[in-house]
């Protein structure tokens, strides 16, 4: 009889348009261990509901987290490497169980920095001296990591209350803001699938052709913000490469090898 398969999966709400869950059904396909391995989606309205989901898949090894939980998921987490402290964020969980298929531990990663790190490093230029993130989220902490690994300073843009001296609020963008930040980047849902005609609220005549503007969104592949920016001559960049990227370290962490 042979032993049931490795599970992966992918927490979060919503997932109806995932990237993960085709990217490593096509991987196991390619690699020819579908037998071996599945990923599975697990689309939860509360965190809570995690616990379950573990207790309930005594094969389920390990999983990527997404919007709105890479924070929240700490709170259920044993231990954290690294990047994951520094960020407070996790997208990658592995789950450690004894030969009876309890679980030992629970430990969170974070591979968005990987991801994003090796994505935008083909693309800096020396104008890229200053950037503004627009979110402040979970995707954002792998990003902040991101450029102070580069030392380029960076503002944060906010609709919440500001907390901190590098915030700003989108009503306080000026077009001069935006010209003096040649990088900018999108760490917000803002124009995801299915949502595809909207777009942050920002001064687009203050990009140039000296930006590089990214966008976190894979899926439109160019969204309204990159489609904007692209008007006035920006060098555009979306989040597939930064998905594949992080998809890879996260496979690395599960599989071991």
């Amino acid at each position: 009889m042979s032993s049931p398969k490795k599970m992966l999966g992918l927490v979060g709400n919503p997932l109806s348009h995932s990237f993960s869950k085709n990217y490593f059904t096509d991987k196991f396909t390619t690699l020819n261990i579908s037998e071996q391995w599945q990923y599975k989606n697990f689309e939860l309205k509360n965190l809570i509901e995690i616990t379950d989901v573990i207790a309930r898949h005594d094969n389920l090894v390990g999983f990527n987290v997404t919007i709105p939980y890479k924070e929240k998921i700490i709170d259920f987490l044993d231990e954290l490497d690294e990047l994951a402290q520094e960020t407070k964020a996790v997208n990658t969980v592995k789950i450690t169980r004894n030969k009876n298929g309890e679980v030992i531990k629970l430990k969170g990663y974070n591979t968005d920095v990987t991801g994003f790190k090796n994505s935008i490093k083909p693309f800096l230029e020396p104008q890229h001296q200053k950037a503004l993130i627009l979110g402040t989220g979970g995707a954002s902490k792998a990003v902040q990591s991101v450029l102070k690994s580069f030392n380029i300073p960076f503002w944060l843009v906010t609709q919440k209350e500001i907390s901190t001296e590098n915030q700003l609020n989108y009503n306080q963008l000026t077009k001069e803001i935006i010209s003096a930040c040649a990088l900018l980047i999108n760490t917000t849902p803002v124009g995801m699938f299915p949502n595809i005609d909207e777009f942050p609220p920002i001064p687009y005549e203050g990009i140039t052709n000296q930006h590089l503007v990214i966008d976190l969104i894979y899926n439109p592949e160019k969204t309204e913000f990159l489609k904007k920016a692209e008007q006035n001559g920006a060098q555009l960049l979306n989040g597939y490469s930064m998905l594949q990227q992080q998809a890879e370290a996260a496979w690395q962490i599960w599989n071991g090898k």
